[in-house]
């Protein structure tokens, strides 16, 4: 093959200077694009007395995380339940989420009671308030919209099991359904 079967496009320097310009915003332009991620939503973690007022002008359910800074499995669930972009999601629209250390030494105040650092357990009494006595960590306390007792769940919960608990409370089945019946015919789609 000869080069002179090829035929050569010449272009001229107009040409070549707005190739270039296109050239180059087209670069910076999928270079923005795949370094600007898009911004992860958090979850609106409020303080207990934020909680309670809020509580005042809109009822909803409290999802309480209930924790200790030395629990493992507390961290685990931070990592692995509470980054749930659609957990996330249903929480913030549904529930008012606050994240509570059990060994808390402030005083803290609910419902016209004040709770207060228990030096002989270690503890902060509104944990023994909210789970009833029953001191695990972590431990998942909903607080039902309509006012009702503390309802702790104890231990470490995935995906599926805060799918079927929190959208228990946030559809408002509490009360009217039985969490068993719920939970039988309940068809999970969280991922």
């Amino acid at each position: 093959m000869h080069l002179n079967s090829f035929k050569f496009v010449t272009l001229n320097k107009s040409t070549m200077q707005k190739f270039a310009i296109s050239s180059i915003i087209l670069f910076y332009s999928f270079a923005f694009l795949s370094f600007h991620k898009k911004e992860k939503e958090k979850l609106n973690w409020i303080t207990l007395a934020e909680a309670e007022t809020k509580l005042k002008e809109q009822p909803r359910p409290v999802l309480i995380d209930l924790y200790t800074d030395w629990c493992g499995w507390c961290k685990v669930m931070d990592k692995k339940t509470y980054t749930n972009q659609t957990l996330i999601k249903y929480l913030n629209e549904k529930f008012y989420v606050v994240k509570l250390n059990a060994e808390t030494k402030t005083a803290l105040q609910w419902k016209g009671k004040t709770y207060s650092f228990n030096e002989q357990y270690k503890t902060n009494d509104i944990a023994f308030y909210l789970t009833s006595g029953q001191l695990a960590y972590p431990t998942t306390v909903i607080i039902p919209a309509d006012d009702g007792a503390p309802q702790p769940i104890a231990g470490f919960l995935e995906l599926k099991d805060m799918e079927l608990i929190t959208t228990y409370f946030g559809e408002d089945k509490y009360g009217k359904v039985s969490f068993d019946s719920y939970a039988k015919k309940y068809k999970h789609s969280w991922k």
